[in-house]
């Protein structure tokens, strides 16, 4: 099975609106789909430095090398950083991988497909451990974060094509793609401690402005509806609650008392049109525990859909989302 995988990842380099809910989101379509990247960490935990290849965890237990992805990030002198990892993402349906090629070049994989290498110029020579990707859940959308010390804008791409679409403004914190891929959700920290969101188009047009109340602030990761204009968020604890919130009213519109299985908030996506995907995992000495829960926003019952444990190895990973 390692070997077929391998073969379907080494191809050559070649050039979903609403849902229903507990919709299946990892469409297979003939393939396996990821679960998560991984890199291996090396030396003693007080300097352990990433090393080795991204692995890439299949659902059906299988692993892969990516072994035309950077590992170490490097600085603008392409000298490297020793303590910092590559950039990576996984699409939410797990059938896409974004990375930075051992070249230099921003690129994404599609399982059973080939590789999409943008134009040499799509980032600017900062250093990469500035870089955080960003992809939509059917990857159809790549969003490059540059956290450099001046401003600059996020760049949004689409994959099939890599074509630059638009930009986000660079003093904006970019917490993902809406459900459809279409929008693009941002934070800005205002005056006295007031969180803002802001919804732009995946061309760069503001499209929705407004100041949440802190019930939706104060619960990050929030995440955008296909809708264009619905936030959800979870508030943690011992009464978690799933939290509904209209940007264009400057509304919550629904609460909903949640159980949750034990784990951190790690990620939170709009799956379907009344469907809230969130990733929990756990910090375990034996390794990290994920599990994944699908939230029906209309009765707030909570089903689990995934759980694993991940290699003990670990110097950093990346889950799909959705």
């Amino acid at each position: 099975m390692k070997a077929k995988i391998f073969a379907v990842l080494a191809a050559a380099v070649v050039a979903v609106p609403g849902g229903v809910a507990y919709a299946e989101p990892h469409a297979h379509q003939g393939h396996d789909s990821i679960r998560y990247a991984s890199l291996k960490s090396c030396g003693k935990s007080e300097e352990a430095k990433p090393c080795g290849d991204w692995r890439l965890v299949m659902h059906d237990g299988g692993q892969s090398a990516l072994r035309d992805a950077q590992t170490v990030a490097l600085d603008a002198k392409g000298r490297k950083l020793e303590y910092a990892a590559a950039p990576i993402a996984v699409s939410g349906n797990g059938q896409r991988v974004a990375y930075l090629t051992k070249s230099g070049r921003l690129a994404v994989r599609t399982i059973g497909g080939g590789v999409k290498l943008f134009a040499k110029d799509a980032l600017p020579r900062v250093d990469q451990n500035t870089f955080t990707l960003l992809l939509s859940d059917d990857g159809a959308r790549l969003a490059v974060v540059i956290a450099t010390e001046k401003p600059q804008s996020t760049r949004v791409f689409d994959t099939s094509s890599g074509a630059r679409l638009g930009s986000v403004p660079g003093n904006l914190s970019v917490l993902g793609f809406s459900g459809d891929g279409d929008e693009v959700l941002t934070s800005d920290d205002g005056d006295e401690g007031v969180t803002d969101l802001a919804v732009y188009s995946d061309t760069g047009e503001q499209l929705v402005h407004g100041t949440p109340p802190q019930v939706v602030s104060s619960n990050a990761p929030q995440a955008l509806s296909a809708d264009g204009r619905t936030i959800a968020a979870v508030v943690a604890g011992k009464k978690p609650q799933l939290v509904l919130y209209d940007m264009q009213a400057d509304q919550v519109v629904d609460r909903k008392k949640i159980k949750l299985p034990a784990g951190d908030v790690d990620m939170v996506d709009w799956t379907g049109d009344t469907q809230v995907t969130l990733h929990l995992v756990q910090y375990l000495d034996g390794g990290n525990k994920m599990t994944i829960v699908q939230i029906d926003t209309e009765t707030g019952a909570v089903k689990v859909r995934d759980r694993y444990r991940m290699l003990k190895d670990m110097f950093v990973f990346a889950a799909c989302g959705g």
